[in-house]
């Protein structure tokens, strides 16, 4: 994260119990899954609390710049100090957050709560790089690679485990049940975790600062962050809208319905390993290329496909 941190090294890596990594994995997939779980709810959100759809909205998408703002400011932190007690702190805020969220009485508050959720849910990369920390080196890629499975799997399992109970139990009691899991997993962190040595003696000044520098420097880190932030951007959309037009006619589909849609996911991460291989061979670049081209392909046919049923329903009319 910054110029000074090969000079202060981390504490060397110690062998891992399987508990403690599949610990981590599970953190990892409950903190990120705490940025989805709003989505299949929008619907009946909006009924609940007499909300507009442009006003729903602005629920996945201030989590999502929650998150985005917390990953530029807070973690540098992880440099700075012990990263357990940031861990900690992290799961204590987005537990808060998301009991916030959960007794929220109108949607200004819950607007409040879902940007607090994105800055807290960074807590996942911080797990992150925790587990390459302390995993020897021969065993370090299995090890990251079993906790960014579990992280993956929080993003694939949120929307779907969110509909069902949010259709059967309610949205505040998904919220509810989600700061309950955060706060058992803080204590079972801080049970579990060791403490850290910072990696650097810089002032978190100097580290935010150091952040334009490593921007201008590699262009590689632009083309990535572009490339990721624009799918994000055309992913949030798309999930932003689903739900409530959903539960709207002629669907008349409630959460569980929507979170379905979450399983479309699953194409994602069995492609992974395809993708990786085909890195192997072509080089990353041509597997951005390729999965831009999918995503791009992915929106043009769903827009097709509604200007054919739009043109059909008017035929039929007239």
């Amino acid at each position: 994260m910054s110029p000074d941190t090969r000079a202060h090294p981390a504490p060397p890596s110690t062998d891992l119990s399987a508990g403690l990594v599949l610990l981590l994995a599970i953190g990892a997939g409950l903190a990120v899954a705490s940025l989805y779980y709003n989505q299949p709810m929008l619907g009946i959100l909006g009924a609940d609390l007499g909300a507009p759809p442009g006003a729903l909205g602005w629920i996945p998408t201030l989590t999502q710049l929650g998150y985005a703002f917390g990953i530029l400011t807070l973690a540098p932190l992880g440099d700075r100090y012990d990263r357990k007690r940031i861990v900690l702190i992290k799961a204590g805020a987005l537990s808060a957050a998301l009991l916030l969220a959960a007794m929220a009485p109108a949607i200004g508050v819950l607007l409040a709560a879902s940007f607090a959720i994105g800055l807290s849910a960074t807590l996942a990369q911080d797990i992150v790089p925790a587990a390459a920390t302390l995993a020897p080196p021969a065993h370090r890629g299995r090890i990251v690679g079993t906790v960014m499975t579990g992280l993956l799997l929080g993003i694939l399992l949120s929307r779907v485990i969110s509909g069902v109970v949010a259709e059967q139990f309610g949205w505040r009691a998904m919220f509810l049940v989600a700061a309950v899991s955060i706060l058992a997993l803080g204590a079972a962190l801080w049970r579990g975790l060791p403490a850290f040595t910072p990696t650097t003696t810089l002032p978190y000044a100097e580290l935010l600062r150091s952040l334009p520098r490593l921007w201008r420097q590699h262009g590689e880190l632009r083309r990535a962050a572009t490339a990721q932030g624009l799918l994000s951007l055309g992913f949030s959309a798309f999930w932003s809208t689903l739900a409530v037009m959903l539960h709207g006619a002629p669907f008349h589909l409630g959460a569980a319905a929507a979170g379905a849609f979450g399983l479309a996911g699953a194409a994602g991460a069995l492609a992974a390993p395809l993708a990786g291989r085909y890195a192997g061979r072509r080089g990353p670049h041509a597997v951005s290329r390729l999965g831009a081209a999918f995503t791009a392909g992915s929106f043009a046919t769903m827009g097709l496909l509604l200007l054919l049923v739009a043109q059909s329903g008017l035929s039929v009319n007239a």
